[in-house]
Protein backbone atom coordinates (compact mmCIF):
# COMPACT_ATOMS: atom_id res chain seq x y z
CA UNK A 1 0.00 0.00 0.00
CA UNK A 2 1.83 3.42 -1.07
CA UNK A 3 1.64 5.80 1.74
CA UNK A 4 -0.74 8.37 -0.25
CA UNK A 5 -3.31 5.60 -0.32
CA UNK A 6 -2.64 4.78 3.52
CA UNK A 7 -3.06 8.76 4.52
CA UNK A 8 -6.35 8.88 2.42
CA UNK A 9 -7.79 6.14 4.40
CA UNK A 10 -6.71 7.84 7.65
CA UNK A 11 -8.79 10.62 6.86
CA UNK A 12 -12.73 9.79 8.19
CA UNK A 13 -14.79 13.50 8.60
CA UNK A 14 -17.15 11.70 11.23
CA UNK A 15 -14.61 9.87 12.78
CA UNK A 16 -14.91 9.34 16.99
CA UNK A 17 -12.29 11.21 19.18
CA UNK A 18 -10.77 8.15 19.62
CA UNK A 19 -10.28 7.48 16.10
CA UNK A 20 -6.35 7.37 15.33
CA UNK A 21 -4.79 7.28 18.31
CA UNK A 22 -2.20 4.80 18.04
CA UNK A 23 -0.82 1.88 20.63
CA UNK A 24 0.24 4.63 23.26
CA UNK A 25 -2.51 6.80 23.07
CA UNK A 26 -4.60 3.35 23.71
CA UNK A 27 -2.39 2.68 26.60
CA UNK A 28 -3.25 5.84 28.42
CA UNK A 29 -6.72 5.96 27.91
CA UNK A 30 -6.26 2.58 29.93
CA UNK A 31 -4.53 4.21 32.52
CA UNK A 32 -6.36 6.95 32.76
CA UNK A 33 -9.77 5.07 32.78
CA UNK A 34 -8.86 2.85 35.74
CA UNK A 35 -7.42 6.15 37.40
CA UNK A 36 -10.64 7.66 36.68
CA UNK A 37 -13.02 4.30 38.17
CA UNK A 38 -10.58 4.26 41.05
CA UNK A 39 -11.28 7.96 41.53
CA UNK A 40 -15.20 7.32 41.08
CA UNK A 41 -15.11 4.63 43.72
CA UNK A 42 -12.87 4.77 46.29
CA UNK A 43 -12.39 8.64 45.95
CA UNK A 44 -16.00 10.08 46.09
CA UNK A 45 -18.16 9.88 48.95
CA UNK A 46 -21.49 9.62 47.22
CA UNK A 47 -22.34 6.66 44.99
CA UNK A 48 -21.97 8.48 41.38
CA UNK A 49 -22.65 5.16 39.11
CA UNK A 50 -22.29 7.39 35.92
CA UNK A 51 -18.40 8.31 36.81
CA UNK A 52 -17.61 4.94 37.46
CA UNK A 53 -19.40 4.08 33.62
CA UNK A 54 -18.04 6.87 31.65
CA UNK A 55 -14.14 5.52 32.95
CA UNK A 56 -15.29 2.18 32.33
CA UNK A 57 -16.18 2.81 28.77
CA UNK A 58 -12.76 4.92 28.58
CA UNK A 59 -10.67 1.51 29.66
CA UNK A 60 -12.79 -0.71 26.99
CA UNK A 61 -11.80 1.52 24.52
CA UNK A 62 -8.48 1.76 25.24
CA UNK A 63 -7.72 -2.12 26.00
CA UNK A 64 -9.55 -2.31 22.32
CA UNK A 65 -7.58 -0.26 20.55
CA UNK A 66 -4.60 -1.73 22.00
CA UNK A 67 -5.27 -5.19 21.50
CA UNK A 68 -6.15 -4.07 18.06
CA UNK A 69 -2.57 -2.72 17.67
CA UNK A 70 -0.37 -5.47 18.65
CA UNK A 71 -2.55 -8.00 16.66
CA UNK A 72 -1.68 -6.02 13.69
CA UNK A 73 1.93 -5.65 14.86
CA UNK A 74 2.38 -9.57 15.14
CA UNK A 75 0.55 -9.85 11.80
CA UNK A 76 2.95 -7.67 9.85
CA UNK A 77 5.62 -8.92 11.58
CA UNK A 78 4.51 -12.55 10.72
CA UNK A 79 3.51 -11.68 6.16
CA UNK A 80 7.32 -10.03 6.36
CA UNK A 81 8.28 -13.10 8.07
CA UNK A 82 6.85 -15.43 5.31
CA UNK A 83 7.98 -13.27 2.76
CA UNK A 84 11.57 -13.79 3.91
CA UNK A 85 11.34 -17.17 3.47
CA UNK A 86 9.34 -17.11 0.41
CA UNK A 87 12.61 -15.20 -1.07
CA UNK A 88 14.99 -17.58 -0.08
CA UNK A 89 13.35 -20.63 -1.13
CA UNK A 90 11.90 -19.40 -4.26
Amino acid sequence: MAHDERHRSDEHPQAPWWWGIGPVGAALLVVVGVAGALWAFLGSAEDDPVGGYGASKVVAIGAVLLGTAVLERFRSRRSRAQGTEDGQNG
